[in-house]
């Protein structure tokens, strides 16, 4: 996949957008779902609002919960438009996926999709796995990547309880890094207990709005022990040509600091998913 330069990215964008007047929206109506996480509701909501300014019927099924639920639907046909995220969906498809570079982590979910989905084109936003301390933490065992905790006697990580069967998990850390980790099964709590200081290190989303607000630390990966896990639209046969252009002028407009400000917006402000979007579209010329 080419790299493209920010003035590259909003050229094409702008290219694409001079579509959406000749859109073929047709009579059918797109069934856009959404994870039950306000930076996914954010973003399915963006892709409904370019769509129905274009003439297209839009269905929104939000909130529909994690993988194991909505990914048969979509599988199925019941939902026809879901921004996804790269890595994490290629890991859904197999379990034993090697790639983690932005690139080789597209093409291998390509690759990995069922018959009849296509992945989209694949963002700058980006909301992945990451391993974050307390700024404290950081500064007093001079921490900047995770390799820096090798050095530590003795570290506790928490996470959701299935971290500890992921590949970039405490096996993860210790082969790729020589960390060696105790885990806590933190689930909802981990910000919170990170904060307390009941463990050292928290698996949290890049993506975040509390990392920001917190002053998080996040940790560098040299050595790629998470996969990429770059925003990317997965359209159904029933989203035609016209439809993934505009969806695509969305993709290549949203940067990772993007989908932060939108996700740090949801929770300060208190703000509806449909009113963050429309803001964002508008401040971006994909909506007038």
């Amino acid at each position: 996949m080419k790299k493209m330069t920010k003035s590259s990215i909003a050229l094409s964008a702008v290219a694409i957008l001079g579509l959406a007047g000749c859109a073929d929206a047709g009579s059918e109506t797109i069934v856009i779902g959404s994870q039950a996480y306000y930076s996914n509701e954010i973003v399915a909501e963006a892709y409904a609002l370019v769509l129905e300014d274009a003439g297209f019927l839009v269905e929104r099924q939000f909130s529909l919960g994690q993988r194991d639920v909505y990914v048969p639907a979509i599988v199925a046909g019941e939902v026809d438009l879901f921004p996804e995220y790269s890595g994490n969906l290629l890991q859904y498809f197999n379990p034993e996926a090697s790639e983690t570079s932005q690139e080789d982590v597209y093409n291998a979910l390509v690759a990995a999709l069922p018959e009849g989905l296509t992945a989209l084109t694949l963002s700058g936003a980006s909301d992945q796995d990451s391993y974050n301390v307390t700024k404290e933490f950081a500064a007093a065992n001079n921490l900047v990547s995770i390799g820096d905790l090798a050095g530590l006697a003795k570290v506790t990580l928490g996470g959701p309880p299935e971290l500890t069967g992921r590949p970039y998990g405490p096996q993860g850390l210790l082969t790729t890094y020589g960390v060696n980790v105790a885990f806590e099964a933190t689930g909802e709590t981990t910000v919170e207990s990170l904060v307390a200081g009941l463990i050292d290190m928290a698996n949290v989303y890049s993506a975040d709005p509390r990392i920001q607000q917190l002053g998080l630390v996040t940790l560098k990966d040299p050595q790629g022990l998470f996969l990429a896990s770059n925003l990317v639209p997965i359209a159904s046969e029933a989203v035609n040509a016209d439809a993934r252009a505009l969806i695509n002028a969305i993709s290549l407009a949203m940067s990772a600091e993007d989908l932060v400000a939108m996700n740090v917006r949801s929770v300060e402000e208190q703000l509806s998913a449909a009113v963050i979007a429309r803001d964002w579209l508008v401040s971006k010329g994909l909506l007038n």
